[in-house]
């Protein structure tokens, strides 16, 4: 299909989505405290998933912004927002109050006497839990409308100009982690928590950086081929901050030499750098290999975005009973993985797919839209 589609973003969308059903699969068995937990865990992958959790996001945050501005300059600003609207406001509202509840349910299943009674308690509580990515991509999008005017009236501008001067410099669009670096940590020394609320900037402001990279880099062919270019150089980046992240993750404790403030804040810049280095590997290879989108793909590319608003509650509620078998967290973890993968993928593409409502409550476009090609 057309190379205009931009298939690499179908791929790392796709890709991603699932990489955070999977994080949320196992999440049950790294010994962290979630919604539910397995009795024993293993170290080793709780070692594994904090590494990858500091890609998925940020590199979905990317995508999301370069795909508002290919939408923007095929829409006016008041289609794409009623688009926005229709596609994101309405599901989040919807899985707010349908989707969300029964995890709360699960976690503390001693408080209610049934589900139908969790739900009468929640039904208007409006807790997003894993559905704060939703809340971000609403206020992002509206972000992005006077973005891409400023974008649009500035192609030859500064902004674009120099990043596409930085571009085809070997190492430059890597050096564009000092900024990122700089913002994340100056705003860590005052909103030092890790909560994902919209109004915690040094969480939603370091994931707009991503989405607003996400629209210049689309912007321009120059930034867009650079990385492709230099995915290689970027790939050594790469490596060098997947060693300086696990070596200060494995480091001795340095509390008697340097002050929780410091630690925490070379925490925050190794993070930082390995998930601009694995945006722009992950970035530069999409690009390069992934320029076609298959049928299957775009099948699921569609379907993703059901399926991320019903994963964490089809894991959670499956969960719940998988770790009171008696067996290995081995034969638990992957009868979560299929079981969840299987509802999951059933539901979305044998129930919300071909009804109508069902469609529209779940943010997919009409069958109209949807096949118009």
């Amino acid at each position: 299909m057309s190379k205009d589609r931009n298939s690499e973003l179908d791929w790392l969308r796709v890709g991603l989505i699932f990489a955070v059903f999977l994080h949320h699969v196992f999440m049950p068995f790294n010994g962290d405290d979630w919604h539910v937990m397995n009795n024993d865990s293993s170290k080793l992958l709780d070692d594994i998933m904090v590494y990858f959790e500091q890609l998925r996001l940020p590199v979905l945050f990317f995508i999301a912004g370069a795909g508002s501005l290919i939408l923007l300059q095929k829409t006016n600003p008041k289609s794409f927002l009623i688009s926005k609207f229709h596609r994101l406001f309405i599901p989040l509202i919807v899985g707010m109050m349908l989707i969300v509840p029964p995890q709360s349910y699960f976690e503390h299943i001693n408080d209610y006497d049934s589900l139908l009674q969790a739900y009468q308690r929640l039904l208007f509580s409006f807790e997003s839990n894993h559905l704060w990515f939703i809340e971000f991509l609403i206020v992002f999008m509206v972000l992005a409308v006077p973005v891409s005017l400023f974008l649009r009236g500035n192609t030859e501008g500064v902004l674009i100009e120099k990043i596409e001067q930085l571009a085809v410099v070997k190492h430059g669009l890597f050096s564009l982690v000092i900024l990122v670096l700089i913002i994340r940590c100056s705003l860590k020394l005052l909103f030092p928590s890790e909560n994902h609320g919209i109004e915690n900037l040094s969480v939603s402001v370091f994931y707009l950086l991503f989405f607003l990279a996400g629209m210049c880099f689309i912007k321009s062919p120059k930034i867009w081929q650079a990385a492709e270019e230099n995915r290689r150089t970027n790939l050594k980046w790469l490596v060098v901050s997947s060693v300086i992240f696990y070596a200060y993750y494995f480091l001795p404790e340095l509390r008697q030499y340097v002050s929780v403030q410091v630690r925490w804040m070379l925490w925050w810049s190794v993070c930082t750098l390995l998930s601009w280095s694995g945006l722009l590997v992950l970035l530069g290879y999409a690009i390069r290999y992934c320029k076609n989108t298959p049928a299957w793909l775009l099948s699921a590319n569609e379907l993703i975005y059901p399926f991320y608003i019903l994963h964490q509650t089809i894991i959670v509620a499956l969960a719940f009973y998988i770790i009171q078998w008696d067996a290995g967290i081995a034969v638990k973890s992957m009868s979560v993985l299929f079981g969840s993968f299987l509802v999951c993928a059933g539901i979305c593409l044998f129930i919300i797919k071909p009804i109508g409502i069902l469609r529209y409550l779940f943010g997919l476009k009409n069958k109209a839209s949807a096949y118009k090609k």
